[in-house]
C-alpha cells in the first residue's frame, strides 16, 4: 500500500458565489480548491479524496486530467453551497441546499500519507472515530471551519465543537480564522487562543486574521506572518484552503513555520485577486515575499 506525501480529504461542492459585482456557478469545496492550487506547485505524491454524486463525477475526471491522483467515493448527493458576499469579503452568508454522505472508516481504510488534511465543510463530515483512525495513518491537519457549523433548514449556523477536547488530542496541525478561533476557545486575543488550543493537544496552531496577517504557534514559540497587500480583492472564496495548501506544501518540504506561513500568505494574496482557485506560480509567490 503506497504512502503519499500529502493527502487532502474533503467534498467537492457545487457552489453559487454571489458578490456585489456578479453571480458565478462553479465547483468548490476544500478538495476542489486544494487540488487546483497544488497543481500549480507540485502534484507528485499528492492524493485527493472526495465524495460526490455520480452526475458530478465529470469534475473528478477534469482534475485527473491535470495529473492529480484522485480517489472519488460515491454519494447520493453532492454538497451544494451558496456563498453571498457583501463589500467586505471577510463576511459572507451561506446556505446549504444539499448534503453528501458522511465519510466512513471503511471508505478511507486504504489512505496513507505523511500529512492528511481534513477539509471539513460541515460538522458531521468527519466523526471522532475517523479522526482517531486517520491520526494513525499520518500527521493529521484540520481546517476547523466545518466542525463549527451545522445546517438547519438550509441555513448554516455557528456551533461549538462538542468533541473538541477529545478530538484535538489527535490533530497535529489546526487552522482557524478569527471568528472560528473565538467560537472554539472563547478567546478574542489570538495569542491566548493559540496557547489554549495547544494545551488541548494541537502541535501546530495556525490562526488567520484577515488583513492583520496570521499567527503560528508551535513548540513554545509564536511566529507573526504578514498579510501581503493585494492589488484588488475579487473573490475570497477558498482563501483558507489556499493558505493550507501553501503551508502544508512547504512544511512537507521541510521549511520552517515562518517560511511556510509567509508562502501561504503570499498564495492567498494572489488568490484574492481573481475568481476561482489559486492559479499563480511559485515564482510569483516568492516575488511577493521578497518584494515585501
Amino acid at each position: 500500500m503506497s504512502t503519499h506525501n500529502l493527502c487532502c480529504i474533503g467534498y467537492i461542492t457545487q457552489d453559487k458565489v454571489v458578490t456585489p459585482q456578479n453571480t458565478i456557478y462553479m465547483p468548490g469545496g476544500t478538495s476542489f480548491y486544494f487540488a487546483h492550487a497544488i497543481k500549480h506547485l507540485n502534484t507528485n505524491d499528492f492524493l485527493l479524496v472526495t465524495a460526490l454524486a455520480d452526475c458530478d463525477m465529470g469534475i473528478v475526471e477534469d482534475i485527473k486530467k491535470e495529473g492529480i491522483d484522485v480517489k472519488a467515493l460515491p454519494s447520493t448527493h453532492s454538497v451544494c453551497f451558496e456563498n453571498i458576499y457583501g463589500e467586505n469579503q471577510n463576511e459572507r452568508t451561506q446556505r446549504v441546499t444539499a448534503k453528501a454522505d458522511p465519510f466512513t472508516v471503511e471508505g478511507l481504510k486504504d489512505i496513507n500519507a505523511q500529512i492528511i488534511h481534513l477539509g471539513s465543510l460541515l460538522a458531521d463530515d468527519f466523526s471522532l472515530e475517523i479522526i482517531k483512525y486517520l491520526s494513525g495513518k499520518g500527521f493529521l491537519s484540520v481546517d476547523v471551519q466545518g466542525f463549527l457549523r451545522k445546517v438547519d433548514n438550509e441555513q448554516v449556523l455557528p456551533v461549538d465543537w462538542e468533541e473538541k477536547k477529545e478530538a484535538l488530542k489527535y490533530i497535529h496541525i489546526l487552522k482557524a480564522n478569527e471568528a472560528e478561533m473565538e467560537v472554539l476557545t472563547g478567546c478574542t486575543e489570538p495569542h491566548e487562543a493559540a496557547l489554549l488550543i495547544a494545551d488541548w493537544g494541537v502541535k501546530e496552531v495556525l490562526l488567520t486574521l484577515g488583513d492583520k496577517g496570521s499567527l503560528i504557534y508551535s513548540k513554545g514559540q509564536f511566529h507573526e506572518i504578514p498579510a501581503y497587500p493585494a492589488l484588488r480583492i475579487v473573490d475570497a472564496t477558498g482563501c483558507g484552503d489556499t493558505y493550507m495548501v501553501g503551508y502544508l506544501y512547504m512544511r512537507n518540504k521541510g521549511m520552517s513555520y515562518k517560511e511556510a506561513g509567509c508562502f501561504a500568505a503570499a498564495m492567498c494574496t494572489i488568490k484574492l485577486q481573481s475568481h476561482g482557485p489559486f492559479s499563480g506560480t511559485e515564482a510569483e509567490i516568492n516575488k511577493i515575499i521578497n518584494f515585501n
